[in-house]
């Protein structure tokens, strides 16, 4: 994760995954506009090994959360944002400041699957426990992006135990993935949860304090 080069920054003209778009409207009597983007829903899991008691994340290189950084310590990089191209910048960050820890989680994009089913491809490409629907427990739905894009995820729960794990995980590399498995102990989970040194999404705090509510309390005793 740590070797990147020949960063270079240019406008986006077109995407699989995004579709930008500016929303003109009328509310109550005022002329309004807003800029937002169409992409696809997501499904996320939150994946608890019973043999270890530990979670089992992923923790990857988010480019948008990168350049975040970039911005930060090179703010000349997005001037000029009409032109053709963009700043380069000979010296890139280390990876490390875009990487965060995450849900196993994956976009839904295939039309003949169900969200549960997709859900389990993911848990077996990115860590390599092999689950079923059944091993599913939808916890929620909610919206993400709600000021860009407006996107659905929807969450699920899934126990798991090392007679169920058939390879490493990690994506799949032929789609550019990187991804390395993280388990957090138990009993570590929420000072994890709020130690800001480790970068994170919000569905993993979430996630993790449902677990501390609604699982946790039905443990057996040590």
């Amino acid at each position: 994760m740590e070797a990147i080069e020949e960063l270079a920054v240019q406008p986006c003209t077109s995407s699989l995954y995004l579709r930008p778009f500016r929303l003109s409207y009328r509310q109550n009597g005022t002329k309004k506009f807003w800029d937002f983007m169409r992409t696809h829903d997501s499904v996320s899991i939150l994946i608890f090994n019973t043999s270890r008691q530990c979670f089992v994340v992923v923790k990857q290189f988010r480019p948008a959360v990168y350049m975040c950084e970039v911005e930060r310590h090179h703010p000349q990089v997005f001037q000029n944002q009409d032109q053709e191209s963009f700043a380069s910048l000979e010296n890139p960050l280390p990876a490390v400041v875009g990487v965060t820890y995450e849900l196993c989680a994956g976009i839904v994009d295939k039309p003949g699957l169900s969200l549960e089913e997709i859900a389990c491809e993911e848990v077996l490409e990115e860590c390599g426990y092999r689950v079923s629907t059944a091993d599913l427990r939808r916890i929620t739905s909610y919206r993400s992006g709600v000021g860009l894009t407006g996107s659905s995820q929807t969450l699920f729960y899934a126990e798991v135990n090392d007679q169920m794990r058939t390879s490493g995980g990690g994506g799949q590399p032929e789609e550019g993935e990187l991804i390395e498995v993280v388990e957090i102990p138990l009993e570590e989970s929420m000072k994890f949860a709020y130690d800001e040194t480790f970068p994170k999404t919000m569905g993993v705090i979430f996630s993790f304090m449902w677990f501390h509510n609604n699982i946790a309390p039905k443990l057996p005793k040590k």
